[in-house]
């Protein structure tokens, strides 16, 4: 404790005259403090503004009557739900709260009321709220104060599963509720320590399906009376651990579809009759995962998505005839959100391009034909000048080929002149980038004229299993040296600058950052850490109760000795001295995924060796900021940032 006060004593003296001139800032927000940040420059305003009034739409599910979408999109500071009534039509706004909005209709009814989620200020404590748009009133259902998620409702809308701490802080337990009466709350199980999630419920209202998540390499099945509170594990074909992604009720009750990749590299989904415990594979031959899935509750009909390298191919399945179809001419993007209309009809989605902000679509089955129903604005930008990356490979230290995206300026560089490079690392770590639009990628590609890398490193999902636990626990920083191998190919590359790189990241992508600095600092400019992780041990020991044996499943244990020594030899806290590139750290003080503390010792560490270090911390943000007058201040600031460090004009 002595040695912290002493840093901190010392960072203080260093840059309390540049605290004081970051202060003067008046585009910085009031919840917002910086240290050693100059003022936002005027041109970095007037480039950066038409890219800030971009906006996205996302679908939330169909109309209780069919006749309309719910989305959810953001005017203010906030996105908010909003019904809209046919496409291409007026937005009405249903809901208005200073901080995002979740929710989704009650289903079963036509009265029009909704669920509600909302936290505050980014602490992910999310409260329930019923909306009676009918009379004009919003009730908590909720204690107020513990973290709740809304599981799997019952399809007369008479009540749903949520999951909440509110026993002890930590445990998800299960509960019923009616959410017209918040009285009704009922405890179903209590998880003692794991965690199990509500993925579907029966049309007869008797039987759940949970799914216990251990990681996201192993969890199981299982079926739930209802009434009697009693649990029978759904047993795969195969022994041994294995992913279940998803579950889901066929009509009737009598069968199981699931995802999981037992006996094979990918997720794959099965049909289970729960009968004979007979399996069926629905997804054969299709050698990427499955990543979601819906089922009509009447026709049976299956529909779900393939994650093919990044982009989204659409299937239906017909369980009377046993027929896969996917001749849907979809745009290459990201699909999400599957929901069937209350007729079967049709398809609603959310479809997110690369090159064009993300919307809310229907797809009907009787022609193919897919219908917008959003039409966001852009800033009064040219939608032509967005660019769309290129799919790219690269070797890496062990021969390894690593997946990636490049996007490119379309204006062709000065003869001889060559391209700086921001490379973007996703967080997870076991998640994926996936090319979908971002108008901060769009600004640095098309005002800065950056070239911008998304590698999806060793332990990114996506590319199946054995990919996916390639940087468990020791061998964490094998995925950072698949970055060195990246280096080594943008230095091969004629029009990239392998002299001018810079990494950004959030999450784990911000710890891949700091390891990035302290292993290959002589090759990088600058780095932006976003929310991430300094240190294992210090993460570990203070992340949120609920989360931290999940991530403990992920990066390793830290009460183990053998395991603890790793932490401590690769921590980028304690490897600060070789950082040799400019740091701008990002974080929101109630984060409860990655402390706050994690930027605070950071950047007192580098500090302490009397380094630079732009710190940016929103008192009203968590993990991320979500709110888009802090959201826009940081992109300026990540701007400022690239543009002096990358010796940008």
């Amino acid at each position: 404790m002595i040695q912290r006060f002493s840093t901190l004593c010392f960072t203080f003296v260093l840059t309390c005259s540049l605290t004081v001139a970051a202060d003067a800032d008046p585009r910085k927000p009031a919840a917002i403090q910086t240290q050693e940040v100059p003022a936002v420059s005027a041109d970095i305003v007037a480039k950066l503004s038409q890219y800030q009034n971009t906006r996205t739409a996302a679908f939330r599910g169909w109309a209780p009557s069919g006749n309309g979408m719910l989305i959810s999109t953001r005017f203010g500071n906030a996105a908010q739900l909003h019904l809209v009534t046919q496409p291409g039509g007026r937005r009405e706004q249903l809901t208005f709260v200073d901080e995002p909005v979740t929710g989704r209709f009650i289903p079963g009814v036509s009265d029009g009321a909704l669920l509600l989620s909302v936290d505050s200020g980014g602490n992910e404590n999310a409260q329930l709220w019923l909306l009676d748009r009918q009379r004009f009133q919003k009730q908590l259902l909720s204690d107020g104060k513990s973290r709740h998620l809304v599981q799997a409702w019952r399809r007369d809308g008479s009540a749903v599963v949520v999951s909440n701490n509110r026993r002890n802080g930590k445990d998800m337990d299960l509960y019923r509720v009616d959410p017209r009466q918040p009285d009704s709350l009922e405890l179903l199980m209590e998880v003692n320590g794991q965690t199990w999630e509500a993925d579907d419920w029966s049309a007869d209202g008797k039987w759940l399906l949970l799914r216990r998540y251990v990681s996201i390499n192993e969890s199981y099945a299982a079926l739930f009376d209802v009434e009697k509170k009693e649990r029978t594990d759904l047993p795969l074909p195969i022994e041994g651990k294995a992913a279940i992604g998803q579950l889901a009720f066929a009509p009737g009750g009598r069968a199981v579809y699931l995802t999981t990749d037992t006996g094979s590299e990918f997720l794959r989904l099965a049909r289970v009759e729960l009968a004979t415990r007979e399996w069926s594979w629905v997804s054969d031959g299709l050698n990427w995962d499955v990543d979601e899935l819906t089922v009509h509750r009447d026709t049976g009909t299956v529909a779900f998505l393939i994650n093919d390298d990044g982009m989204s191919r659409l299937f239906l399945w017909n369980p009377a005839t046993g027929q896969r179809r996917s001749e849907f001419r979809l745009p290459l993007g990201v699909v999400s959100g599957l929901e069937f209309s209350p007729n079967g009809t049709s398809l609603g989605f959310t479809l997110a391009r690369p090159d064009a902000p993300a919307e809310a679509y229907s797809l009907r089955f009787s022609d193919g034909e897919l219908t917008r129903w959003t039409f966001s604005e852009i800033g009064g930008l040219d939608p032509a000048s967005f660019v769309a990356p290129t799919r790219i490979q690269f070797k890496s230290f062990d021969e390894r080929r690593v997946p990636a995206y490049l996007y490119k300026p379309r204006v062709a560089t000065a003869a001889g002149e060559k391209l700086p490079v921001l490379i973007s690392i996703h967080g997870g770590p076991e998640s994926q980038y996936r090319p979908i639009f971002s108008a901060a990628t769009q600004f640095y590609v098309n005002e800065l004229g950056i070239a911008v890398l998304h590698p999806n490193v060793r332990g990114s999902a996506g590319y199946g299993k054995t990919y996916l636990q390639l940087d468990n626990a020791e061998k964490r920083e094998d995925s950072v040296k698949d970055i060195g191998g990246l280096l080594d190919w943008i230095q091969q590359q004629p029009e990239l600058d392998a002299s001018r790189v810079a990494v950004i990241g959030g999450s784990y992508g911000g710890y891949m950052v700091l390891a990035t600095l302290t292993n290959f600092g002589d090759r990088i400019k600058a780095g932006i850490d976003v929310v991430g992780i300094a240190n294992f041990i210090s993460f570990l020991e203070k992340t949120a109760p609920y989360r931290v044996d999940l991530r403990r499943a992920e990066y390793g244990d830290e009460r183990k000795p053998e395991m603890r020594a790793v932490f401590e030899r690769i921590a980028p806290l304690h490897n600060t001295d070789k950082i040799k590139s400019e740091l701008l750290v990002i974080h929101g003080r109630n984060d409860p995924r990655v402390p706050f503390f994690e930027a605070e010792q950071i950047a007192a560490k580098v500090r302490s060796g009397r380094r630079s270090v732009w710190t940016v911390f929103a008192d009203n943000e968590g993990h991320g900021f979500a709110k888009k007058e802090n959201a826009d201040y940081q992109r300026a600031v990540e701007a400022m940032f690239l543009k002096k460090h990358l010796g940008l004009k």
